[in-house]
């Protein structure tokens, strides 16, 4: 499988390019007041409103900083009633697209997130496979897609 890989702080991460719509320069966000830490705000694309997640932030570390290859990743979400949305992920520093063989991938053996699955390794370290999927709990889906999606 292909992966788009980039970095949350200092390790390495991979979605899946099926779930990649299209990957944005940095943007200047809307930023939404209360929203939860990990909301970065929201961006105007051709006219459509997208909440963009951090993932440093959903992640329990601190927003990175700006790199000239932070992107704003724009995945395919698929919520678990299967209504698509589109949502932003703000990554730091992507790197690009690397095949990955299943036979490759590795259960890390830990639970911290939901939303980090596999592992692989190789000459650069350790990679792990981001399932988005599993990355907006049910509260903040609610939140987000409120208007259109009511299987929170």
């Amino acid at each position: 499988m292909k992966l788009l890989v980039f970095h949350i702080g200092a390790d390495r991460y991979g979605l899946r390019l099926r779930d990649v719509v299209r990957v944005l320069p940095l943007l200047e966000l809307k930023q939404l007041p209360l929203a939860p830490d990990s909301v970065a705000g929201l961006m105007d694309l051709h006219g459509v409103s997208v909440p963009v997640i951090d993932l440093c932030r959903a992640s329990g570390l601190p927003s990175g900083a700006d790199h000239f290859d932070t992107r704003i990743i724009v995945a395919d979400y698929v919520a678990p009633g299967g209504v698509h949305h589109q949502l932003g992920l703000r990554a730091e520093r992507v790197l690009g697209v690397q095949e990955v063989r299943d036979d490759q991938l590795n259960h890390s053996g830990v639970q911290a997130a939901p939303f980090l699955g596999q592992v692989v390794s190789d000459e650069q370290g350790m990679l792990q496979l981001v399932e988005l999927d599993q990355l907006l709990p049910a509260e903040l889906r609610a939140l987000l897609f409120q208007s259109t999606d009511n299987s929170a």
